[in-house]
């Protein structure tokens, strides 16, 4: 794939919502549900323990948020972008994604990456491993987690993880398993999400995009992957919605380098009514384009 070549994909286009994990519950709880009610596809938050440079900041945990907000919406399709895998054994995790799977009638998609801020381990007692520990390590969980998934028993012997005739019951509503989702960036990391994923998240522009998709093209032939059954999601560091045609070209600046699925931040406050308006105007005509 040359920078800049539409690939084929087997996906419609699909149109989401961030909205972090730091406001009052209730707030975060009307966002969602407007997000549902103005007709978007997804919603997510996102992993972390505490908030960046200032600390003091509230900040709800990821999956017992999305399982509270996930039951009081309806239609809405939802996530974590991305859950840390240092966080959490890939049994547990595995365990949360079909439990929410099974409350939410199959709308949860199981996001994970391999953890990134050394701050927030230091402070809740995690070991930080490498890089090179920490991809390895995703690597195996991603493993682990689509044999509980798809297999009546689990055996793995990893380097970092055993598993031992793991059952794993009731089994997912969406089969084969829940839609995997891995942010991803580094060349290893493509590998492991040319090979494992559903779904690859990047936070880069499209200029820095169109080379990374280039990269987990290849490493999808290298695997023997057929590239158009991987969802190629986005989420940008600002929202789109300030006109129509501001958020036509946003949208179809990474349209041409193959994205398919789509995340904007949630805008302020005073900024809703416009993001609903456009919401309403614009996004069927991009899902039909």
């Amino acid at each position: 794939m040359k920078t800049g070549e539409t690939i084929p994909s087997n996906y419609a286009p699909r149109f989401g919502i961030g909205t972090g994990n730091r406001r009052p519950f209730a707030e975060l709880a009307r966002q969602w549900q407007q997000i549902e009610e103005f007709g978007f596809d997804t919603a997510w938050v996102v992993d972390h323990l505490l908030a960046g440079p200032d600390e003091k900041i509230p900040y709800y945990e990821a999956w017992t948020l999305i399982t509270a907000l996930g039951v009081l919406t309806h239609r809405l399709r939802f996530g974590i972008m991305v859950s840390s895998n240092t966080f959490r054994n890939p049994g547990l995790l595995a365990k949360e994604a079909l439990t929410i799977d099974h409350a939410t009638n199959g709308r949860v998609e199981l996001g994970i990456g391999t953890g990134w801020m050394e701050r927030e381990h230091e402070a809740y007692s995690y070991p930080f491993p490498t890089p090179g520990d920490r991809v390895g390590m995703l690597e195996e969980a991603l493993q682990i987690i689509r044999g509980l998934m798809t297999q009546e028993l689990t055996t793995f012997h990893g380097r970092y993880y055993d598993f031992v005739n793991a059952p794993f019951e009731p089994k997912p509503l969406q089969q084969p398993h829940i839609p995997i989702v891995v942010g991803a960036s580094g060349p290893r990391m493509l590998e492991v999400t040319a090979r494992y994923a559903d779904n690859w998240n990047t936070r880069a522009d499209p200029e820095r995009a169109a080379p990374l998709v280039a990269q987990l093209m290849a490493a999808c032939r290298r695997v023997g992957r057929d590239p158009a059954e991987i969802r190629l999601s986005v989420y940008t560091w600002h929202h789109p919605f300030t006109t129509a045609d501001h958020l036509r070209e946003v949208v179809a600046s990474y349209r041409r380098i193959g994205i398919t699925d789509f995340i904007f931040p949630m805008p302020p406050d005073d900024e809703i009514s416009a993001m609903e308006r456009l919401a309403r105007d614009v996004l069927p005509e991009l899902r039909r384009a």
